[in-house]
């Protein structure tokens, strides 16, 4: 159990030293191979902080708001999923609005030196809405944009899109494919698979 509370804190740690800008302490929360994949971003964690950082200094407002974890535990290595959401403020259409998105954290972790570190983070988008901050206020929707978005993240995508962000469209959400594939990889990792990502395209753990 106090494996898995240390994890659970790192979790924790992660979403409040990002949100708050603490980037010295938010580093400390992965190992030097940690890979990040959002939909906006897909690469190193080093490079994730970069452009967090920059984007923040920048007015980019990207929150998130956790739920309760679950962790499986195999020796020196671990998997948790944490109930999420993120949100997201920004001009949208010639409006400001908020966009909320439910899903999970999915988490390969790892025990080095006594510390418990990241080392993938993958977020399963499972659904989203998008309001205007002003209520009054009525969007009209670019139709065939949203409709070429995938479902559990078309709202997210479709601001981010129009903020000039490029999304990649084939992550996991609440059911399909892609889900399969990260659950089998997170099994993998538990029975002792040499990278984050086995048998897949993609990049590979240190990479």
């Amino acid at each position: 159990m106090d494996d898995k509370a240390a994890i659970v804190e790192v979790v924790q740690n992660w979403a409040l030293w990002r949100d708050a800008g603490d980037w010295e302490r938010f580093a400390t929360v992965w190992h030097e191979d940690g890979w990040m994949t959002a939909t906006w971003f897909q690469g190193p964690a080093r490079e994730f902080i970069k452009v967090s950082k920059a984007g923040f200094e920048k007015g980019v407002s990207i929150l998130h708001f956790l739920g309760g974890s679950t962790v499986d535990l195999q020796g020196q290595r671990a998997v948790a999923q944490t109930k999420m959401t993120i949100n997201q403020r920004g001009l949208c259409e010639d409006e400001l609005v908020d966009v909320v998105c439910t899903g999970r954290f999915y988490d390969f972790f790892e025990k080095r030196a006594g510390r418990w570190g990241i080392v993938r983070r993958q977020p399963i988008y499972e659904k989203d809405r998008i309001d205007p901050v002003d209520p009054s206020i009525r969007i009209k929707l670019d139709a065939n944009l949203l409709a070429s978005l995938p479902e559990g993240y078309r709202h997210l995508g479709y601001l981010q899109t129009k903020l000039g962000f490029q999304v990649k469209r084939d992550l996991p959400q609440l059911k399909g494919p892609a889900v399969e594939r990260l659950y089998r990889h997170g099994r993998a990792w538990l029975a002792g698979a040499a990278s984050a990502f086995p048998d897949e395209d993609g990049p590979k753990q240190g990479t």
